[in-house]
């Protein structure tokens, strides 16, 4: 397809790529889409060197619509590079969207494994236990950039019987083996689980176990990732319908992992108690990856489906949604620890140290910075300005977070907290995300000030600690010279 057919058929195309551009909330350290519509994370992975972020992506339009599959490349985290979208629904199995999915690098080459969307429309459905197709489709590539045949490997007649229709997410990993790969699932009682089936080729996959906490845990559960790190293994999943306590599960969804002991041999998951991954408003669909040097890296789509609070800031602008900082994760005390990863260390410009009594009131002109605080009373209580009505405040054992105006819908969330020893902060034109007690827990969010030119300063008496702070670069994207997609069809 030529540019002649895109400009008949998406004539607004290239005007929604100079927009998004000249917006400026666009972000400085985050990957976002050139134009149109971001959302999950797919087929992480490493290969010949080369980091591969695939992405849910509507190129044409800044709201849901049919899904391809984006793709950008690096080598440092630092630079990236804009590729051509890499799968596009182009067959019967796939007719209404691409739909997540992940890698596996095996014998040189990356096998991909996605669900393929199909919504029927031939009499009136409620897509939930009828009028809908989650295919699982096998594709690969030898080099990242060219996928090969699709091949359909499970339908709903392979799942159990008292599985809705919705089936979906697959992760595929290599144990004791096999191959086995998970899909988030719903079953006909509205009850989360994740499905896993084995396969000894990844062509041939036989359902294996269904995996589910000791009590029921919302009605879905997508983009389940199962890896060990540290001895310790873990399920990380997005539970739908899972009800607020106190002041956990407060989002309409939510990310997180269960510590769990996958034992193959008896079919057997004991799942520990669920943990969020993120404590903010914006954060889901997480996934992983194990990198060349062991890092077990983690990347979240920055967004949050069916939420009460909005984007149109960027919408109008033509585009919408972003990635997450990377993540790289580690255990402590048998929790998830997420820290920035080390290669974010060279987006570092102007440094200033000192104690946050001489820290005063800080401006800065396009609210891009790092700044870490460590309290020398972990008992203290603290309220740290960030933006003129965005404040971080600990009182009381309970930390928080409260945005005004500029959440456009976001207002407070909170963790109850026995010490509050340090935090450290990203700042990005419209997104911040905070690493508390050297990423214990963590809060994101997106953000959307009236200006750019901000003031910070603390308050509350007798505060003890000191403050670093660093005024912050950008990622280098190099766009594509041709801003058309490939094949794509409606």
């Amino acid at each position: 397809m030529d540019r002649e057919w895109y400009d008949r058929n998406y004539p607004n195309y290239e005007h929604m790529r100079k927009s998004a551009k000249a917006d400026p909330n666009r972000l400085r350290f985050h990957l976002m889409p050139p134009a149109g519509w971001m959302n999950d994370p797919n087929g992480l992975c490493q290969f010949q060197g080369l980091y591969h972020i695939y992405f849910q992506y509507t190129p044409f339009l800044a709201g849901w619509g049919t899904k391809l599959w984006g793709h950008y490349t690096t080598d440092d985290w630092i630079h990236f590079q804009e590729e051509e979208p890499f799968l596009f629904p182009d067959c019967e199995w796939d007719q209404d969207g691409v739909y997540s999915g992940s890698a596996l690098v095996h014998d040189g080459e990356i096998h991909y494994f996605y669900t393929g969307n199909v919504k029927l429309t031939d009499r009136t459905y409620d897509y939930v236990m009828k009028g809908r197709e989650q295919n699982t489709i096998h594709v690969k590539s030898r080099d990242g950039f060219h996928p090969e045949e699709k091949h359909l490997v499970l339908t709903h007649t392979d799942y159990p019987a008292d599985m809705s229709k919705h089936v979906r997410d697959p992760k595929v990993f290599y144990r004791e083996g096999s191959y086995y790969m998970l899909l988030g699932a719903r079953d006909e009682q509205a009850r989360g689980c994740a499905l896993l089936f084995s396969s000894p080729d990844l062509n041939q996959w036989t359902y294996f176990d269904r995996i589910v906490p000791k009590k029921p845990f919302g009605y879905m559960w997508e983009c389940p990732d199962f890896f060990e790190l540290e001895g310790q293994g873990f399920l990380t999943v997005c539970p739908q319908g899972v009800l607020a306590e106190e002041y956990h599960y407060q989002n309409v969804y939510q990310c997180g992992y269960f510590p769990a002991k996958l034992d193959l041999a008896n079919h057997c998951c004991q799942l520990q108690e669920f943990r969020e991954l993120d404590r903010g408003f914006d954060f889901y669909a997480a996934q992983s990856f194990e990198d060349a040097r062991g890092r077990r890296i983690l990347i979240g789509w920055m967004g949050m489906p069916d939420a009460d609070y909005d984007n149109d800031v960027t919408v109008k602008q033509g585009w919408i949604h972003a990635m997450a900082m990377p993540r790289e994760l580690r255990v402590r005390n048998g929790r998830l620890i997420q820290a920035p990863l080390e290669e974010m260390k060279s987006l570092r410009k102007i440094e200033w140290c000192g104690s946050i009594r001489e820290f005063g009131i800080r401006k800065t002109e396009d609210c891009c910075f790092e700044m870490r605080v460590d309290l020398m009373e972990y008992g203290a209580s603290m309220a740290l300005w960030l933006r003129e009505d965005v404040c971080l405040s600990y009182e009381g054992q309970i930390l928080s977070l409260s945005l005004g105006k500029s959440g456009h819908g976001r207002g407070r969330r909170s963790i109850r907290l026995a010490n509050l020893q340090n935090c450290t902060i990203f700042s990005d034109t419209s997104s911040l995300e905070i690493f508390i007690n050297d990423g214990e827990e963590v809060i994101t969010t997106r953000v959307y000030s009236e200006a750019l030119s901000q003031s910070m300063w603390f308050e509350g008496t007798g505060l003890a600690g000191t403050v670093v702070f660093y005024e912050l670069g950008g990622f280098e994207v190099r766009w594509k010279e041709q801003p058309y997609p490939g094949e794509f069809r409606e």
